[in-house]
């Protein structure tokens, strides 16, 4: 993820300040003479202290939103932060230096950023007009084919339609009904259109391309696959942890037939969790970079959506043997320190798996997450087991105590209709 989105922002810098003028809102700031943006003044609510040029509201909206999964309040000013970020007409820029400055031309969108801060500003609450505003927004800059471009006017690409598919999801919409043009297309649309279908090699059939290249042909990518096939599911950054116990065999895409050539959005995120599976279990079980170039490493943050594309399919063994991986060698990831994003990707891995946050292969995860920003407003707890096992008896009986009573109320209701009966005889 983080790779991927490096390798956006920048590339979206270089094409896209002579063309999105017209689609402007906001965009990443940068100084004079092409050197990065300093942090601005209102930043004090801001988590971490890299340059926040490229990715200050993603950072922003992944910390709090882990925060909230792990049962911390997160600082009013850190809130306040994110939600001062947003421009008039409802989007997010990477990051604005000066929020109290209105947003001009020269800026551009980030419709990432924009889908982040909806899905951290919806699990938060108390901003419904700011969410809904984002959310039409999104709309409004829906590409043709139904999906989206990392900003306004780019072609789609899968992270970035499986990211506002999430943020829609979040907020209460409907994907399958925010259609566009004449078609109808939807984000379903655009996300399949980037599937390796039947025609790909025999390997490589249900994952998904990134982008078609120049001349249209699509390369399986494991970085979009874990975002299309999360998106899939129906589900975001936070997914509903799996059970103790569950387990489903991920389906690989059924070819013969029509098995091939159906468009439902489940079947296509059961073939690319059978995809992600045989990949991971083939690296023992952790993914590998995917960006060209780049050296032949592993890719934890990938590794990490990974396991929340898998929970969210039930496919428990794939994803608590990814997770299990990253608890073992998280500590080799440089970003694992200090980054908000990389550690709230691990928090949210450790929740959809179950696995405790606070003691993720010896790290507490949260503590080192909420040391990265201002100090949360409030901090749960964490029960010991001994404090949930009581818990748990505690619901038993109370469990047991209602059915006791509803059965003696039965039977007392059976007499009484049974005595009625005698008198009208």
């Amino acid at each position: 993820m983080f790779l991927r989105r490096s390798a956006a922002a920048l590339a979206a810098t270089t094409v896209l300040c002579a063309v999105a003028a017209p689609l402007a809102a906001a965009s990443p700031v940068t100084a004079p003479g092409g050197a990065p943006a300093a942090a601005g003044k209102g930043d004090a609510g801001l988590y971490g202290e890299a340059d926040p040029t490229y990715d200050g509201v993603w950072r922003q909206s992944l910390a709090l939103l882990a925060q909230d999964t792990a049962g911390v309040t997160p600082a009013k000013k850190s809130v306040a932060w994110l939600a001062a970020q947003q421009c008039d007409d409802g989007s997010f820029a990477s990051y604005r230096a000066d929020p109290g400055a209105p947003c001009g031309k020269k800026t551009v969108a980030d419709t990432n950023a924009t889908a982040a801060a909806v899905q951290a500003l919806s699990v938060l609450g108390g901003h419904g007009d700011a969410v809904g505003k984002a959310v039409d927004w999104l709309k409004s800059v829906q590409n043709d084919d139904g999906g989206w471009g990392y900003n306004p006017g780019s072609p789609s690409d899968a992270n970035s339609v499986s990211v506002v598919i999430g943020a829609l999801e979040q907020a209460g919409q409907d994907p399958e009904s925010t259609t566009v043009g004449k078609k109808d297309a939807t984000p379903y649309d655009a996300l399949l259109g980037l599937r390796l279908g039947c025609d790909a090699k025999a390997g490589e059939r249900g994952a998904f391309a990134y982008q078609p290249d120049k001349k249209g042909a699509l390369a399986p990518n494991t970085d979009a696959t874990a975002a299309a096939t999360l998106a899939g599911e129906g589900d975001g950054f936070v997914v509903e942890p799996l059970e103790q116990d569950e387990d489903e065999a991920a389906e690989a895409l059924a070819c013969g037939g029509d098995g091939g050539d159906r468009k439902d959005p489940q079947d296509a995120a059961e073939a690319g969790a059978a995809y992600l599976t045989g990949v991971l279990e083939k690296n023992d079980w952790h993914l590998r970079s995917a960006l060209p170039g780049s050296e032949d490493q592993p890719d934890y943050g990938n590794t990490a959506d990974a396991v929340l594309a898998l929970a969210a399919g039930g496919h428990g063994d794939a994803a608590r043997s990814t997770v299990g991986w990253l608890e073992k060698h998280h500590g080799d990831w440089d970003k694992h320190a200090s980054s908000p994003a990389a550690l709230a990707q691990l928090v949210f891995a450790a929740h959809a798996t179950g696995t405790d946050p606070r003691d993720f292969g010896g790290t507490d995860l949260v503590e080192r997450l909420n040391a990265t920003g201002p100090e949360p407003a409030a901090v749960e707890e964490p029960k010991s087991q001994a404090e949930e096992e009581k818990e748990d008896d505690g619901d038993t009986v109370t469990l047991v105590s209602t059915v006791a009573a509803f059965l003696v109320g039965g039977i007392g209701i059976g007499i009484l209709l049974s005595g009625r009966g005698k008198r009208k005889q």
